[in-house]
C-alpha cells in the first residue's frame, strides 16, 4: 500500500472539489495513483460534485451552537444567495456546527473528519453539492470556552450572514454578553485588548502620527504627547473594549459590561465570503456567448 501524503490529499481535492476523507480513500484505494484516483471518484458517482469544484462558493450562512462552556461558529458555503435559504443547507449547516461544538476538533482535518448520523462532514457536503445542485464549502469553524461563572453571547446578523460569539467572565446576565455580541457585529473591532495589537502595527502607527504632527509644525517638546492621545484614538477604533458602546456612544464597552459586573474576555466574528474573491459576471457578455456571437 502506498503512503498517501497530505501534498496528494490536496491536489486531488483540488483537481476533483470531492472532501478531503473521499480523496483520500480513493488514493489508499488505488496506491497513491492521481488517475486512477479521480477515475474512482467518478465511478463512484461523484463526477457531479467534481464538475464545480471550480466555482466560486462565497455565499452561505453561519452559524452558533453552545454545548456546556463550549461555543461554536462555523461558516458554510454555497454559490448563490438563494441556496443559502435552502431549507437542506440550513440543516446541513445546523447541523455541522452542533458536531463541531460537541466534538471540539483541533482543525478542519479533525472537523471534517467528525461524524453526522454515520457519516463525515466531508461526505456530507459532498453528497449535498449532489442534491443542491451548488458547489458548497465548508470553511472554518472556531470553538470558545467559559468557566462555569461565565456566560456566552450569540448573535446572528442578516439571517446568518455575519454570526458573533463572546465571552462576558464572571457573569450571568446573557442580555449583556448579546448586547456585546451585537455591538460586535456592527462595529467589527480587530482585537479584543490593546495588548493584543500587533507590535508591527502599533509602531506604523506611531511613525505615522508623529511624522504627521511633526509635519503640521507642532513643537517638539509636546509631539509624544499628542501621538500618544492619537494613539488612544486609533485604539478606540480598532479594540472592542476601548471601542464606544453602539447602543450609548458616552460609555466604552469595557465599561458597559464592568457597570454590570462583568469582563469581556474573548469574541469571535465570521462574516459571510470575507476574503473570498467573489466572480463578477458580466451579463451582457454572458448573453453574447450563448448566442453564439
Amino acid at each position: 500500500m502506498a503512503n498517501v501524503t497530505a501534498k496528494q490529499v490536496k491536489e486531488l481535492r483540488d483537481m476533483t472539489g470531492v472532501g478531503m476523507m473521499d480523496a483520500k480513500k480513493a488514493l489508499v484505494e488505488v496506491d497513491g495513483d492521481m488517475d486512477k484516483a479521480v477515475d474512482l471518484l467518478r465511478e463512484k458517482g461523484l463526477a457531479k460534485a467534481a464538475k464545480k469544484a471550480d466555482r466560486i462558493a462565497a455565499e452561505g450562512l453561519t452559524a452558533s451552537y453552545i454545548d456546556g462552556n463550549t461555543a461554536a461558529l462555523v461558516e458554510v458555503n454555497s454559490e448563490t444567495d438563494f441556496v443559502s435559504k435552502n431549507d437542506k443547507f440550513v440543516k446541513l449547516v445546523n447541523d455541522i456546527v452542533k458536531a463541531v461544538a460537541e466534538g471540539k476538533p483541533a482543525d478542519m482535518e479533525a472537523a471534517n473528519a467528525l461524524e453526522v448520523n454515520g457519516k463525515t462532514i466531508a461526505e456530507l457536503i459532498t453528497e449535498s453539492t449532489i442534491v443542491i445542485g451548488e458547489k458548497l464549502s465548508f470553511r472554518r469553524f472556531a470553538l470558545l470556552n467559559k468557566g462555569d461563572n461565565d456566560v456566552f453571547g450569540e448573535y446572528s446578523h442578516q439571517g446568518g450572514r455575519i454570526g458573533v460569539l463572546t465571552v462576558v467572565s464572571d457573569s450571568k446576565d446573557e442580555e449583556v454578553a448579546k448586547d456585546v455580541a451585537m455591538h460586535v457585529a456592527a462595529i467589527n473591532p480587530k482585537y479584543l485588548n490593546r495588548e493584543d495589537v500587533d507590535a508591527e502595527v502599533i509602531e506604523r502607527e506611531k511613525t505615522v502620527q508623529r511624522e504627521l504632527t511633526l509635519n503640521e509644525g507642532k513643537p517638539e517638546k509636546i509631539v509624544d504627547k499628542i501621538v500618544e492621545g492619537r494613539m488612544n484614538k486609533f485604539y478606540s477604533e480598532i479594540v472592542l473594549n476601548e471601542q464606544a458602546f453602539v447602543k450609548d456612544g458616552d460609555q466604552k464597552v469595557a465599561d458597559y459590561v464592568g457597570g454590570k459586573g462583568g469582563k469581556v474576555t474573548d469574541y469571535v466574528r465570521f462574516e459571510v465570503g470575507e476574503g473570498i474573491e467573489k466572480r463578477k459576471d458580466n451579463f451582457a457578455e454572458e448573453v453574447a456567448a450563448q448566442m453564439g456571437k
